[in-house]
């Protein structure tokens, strides 16, 4: 016997696909959305559904944006001078929730992994390489300290070095195996204080 409904159990199953969502979690989710007024739950499909049609990558950094360039790429107050290259869009976040970074990202969406099939080719490393001319003057790898996101930074310092300009690498104030989305603030500042040069 079924514990419920075909159309409640198809709403948890939906839930539990989200990542670091397991049954249980699924089930609050379900009937929070449940419990609430009719529309709460189309303001949340509708968010849903906007942000699947409405964003996209910003074409300079290839963070997500509204548009088709981000916020922080369209900034005039900020240092375009300076790339900060990180992984994923929420490193975004995380390094600007430090307070500590004026420049601007490239968001490469993954990093080379051999093992899971991923190549140079796989990542947005030939954007960046493109964005490369005569007024950069750093690059900064905020790639994760993992064996992959360090496989990543030493290609992408290899890449550009020859180019002339400044390639650093953020200090191993955050923990080897974590990622940038989960550090705190204070290491996330430390660690781009202690940078060091490729």
């Amino acid at each position: 016997m079924a514990l419920f409904s075909a159309t409640l159990t198809k709403l948890i199953e939906e839930f539990a696909k989200l990542p670091g969502i397991g049954r249980k979690n699924a089930q609050r989710l379900a009937f929070h959305v449940l419990n609430g007024t009719e529309e709460q739950a189309e303001e949340l499909a509708g968010a849903i559904l906007a942000a699947r049609r409405n964003l996209k990558f910003c074409t300079v950094c290839q963070n997500i944006s509204d548009g088709e360039q981000c916020e922080i790429c369209k900034n005039d107050s900020r240092d375009h001078s300076t790339i900060c290259v990180v992984q994923d869009p929420r490193d975004v976040a995380a390094m600007e929730r430090a307070r500590e970074y004026k420049g601007v990202y490239h968001v490469l969406h993954g990093a080379i992994s051999p093992l899971a099939g991923v190549g140079a080719d796989d990542i947005k490393i030939r954007e960046l390489i493109l964005r490369i001319n005569e007024n950069i003057k750093e690059v900064i790898i905020a790639t994760n300290p993992t064996v992959e996101g360090e496989a990543t930074a030493m290609y992408i310092a290899k890449l550009i070095k020859p180019l002339g300009v400044r390639v650093t690498r953020i200090a191993h104030g955050i923990p080897v195996g974590g990622d940038l989305e989960y550090t705190d603030e204070v290491t996330l500042a430390r660690a781009m204080q202690g940078r060091t040069e490729y």
